[in-house]
């Protein structure tokens, strides 16, 4: 799913940067990303607005670099983007934790499980726990999904201001309809945030997948400097009223409160 991130650059290559060459090859980095498939210079000249030379120069250095590989005549994401990646991603004492935790539960080792930020008006997912159940379709790390429809993105923007959620879904746009379940204006959105916080933890009632329900509530951060997590479940079959729900809902608020908790962290607990 595109979220623009490879929109197009200002022709001047400024964009208020003194390193005008930097934003432009994360653009192409973003482009190949958002795209899924190989793109040939001229689709990538012509997609960010650049110059054809300037294109191949940058594609040139990105490709030194191993952060992209050619593909025939076309250009596709390079290896080294996944190890930056996993260095991202082990930078985060609570990813390492969150694993453990599911594997260790003797109710979430069964499910789905996944953690995920915050970012705009969707939520990027950092881990993910496989689980028993047939969710091959699900979101797996790094897919960006809208925060809208999703338990995860729900619990997490549940802790925002009510304007600050209006205002982040101004656009119609930002609030897609994947299924006839899910939410499609700031008003339901807005009451659907609302029972979140009452509960305690979000629903994704087959909003975005018709055969899941999703649950999830928050990882508190440890401290101000640090980003807020939703760590969520994803239930294949069964619909919001399913009695399984409270006591998923229980368990990931426990291994919330372990993965909030520094000592646990600290020492692997």
């Amino acid at each position: 799913m595109s979220s623009q991130r490879g929109a197009r650059v200002n022709k001047s290559g400024r964009n208020g940067t003194a390193a005008p060459a930097v934003i432009r090859a994360a653009a192409i980095l973003s482009l190949l990303a958002d795209s899924g498939v190989a793109l040939s210079l001229t689709d990538i000249s012509r997609a960010l607005g650049l110059a054809k030379s300037s294109t191949s120069n940058l594609c040139g250095a990105l490709e030194e670099a191993g952060l992209i590989q050619r593909r025939d005549a076309a250009f596709v994401l390079g290896r080294r983007v996944v190890e930056l990646g996993g260095a991202y991603l082990r930078s985060f004492d609570i990813v390492r934790e969150f694993y453990r935790q599911c594997a260790d539960s003797p109710i979430l080792s069964r499910e789905l499980c996944q953690l995920a930020l915050l970012d705009g008006t969707h939520v990027l997912y950092v881990a993910r726990h496989e689980g028993r159940a047939p969710l091959r379709l699900s979101a797996t790390i790094g897919d960006r999904f809208p925060a809208s429809i999703t338990a995860v993105g729900n619990i997490l923007l549940a802790q925002l201001d009510p304007a600050v959620v209006a205002d982040r879904f101004r656009d119609p746009a930002s609030l897609p309809r994947w299924t006839e379940n899910s939410v499609s204006s700031v008003p339901a959105l807005q009451e659907k945030l609302q029972r979140a916080r009452v509960r305690g933890y979000a629903l994704d009632d087959r909003e975005t997948n018709p055969a899941v329900v999703g649950v999830a509530v928050l990882v508190r951060p440890r401290s101000s400097a640090e980003e807020m997590f939703g760590l969520g479940a994803s239930l294949f079959g069964v619909d919001s009223l399913d009695a399984r729900i409270p006591d998923v809902a229980a368990e990931l608020h426990r291994v919330a409160e372990n993965l909030s908790n520094p000592m646990l962290l600290a020492f692997g607990a």
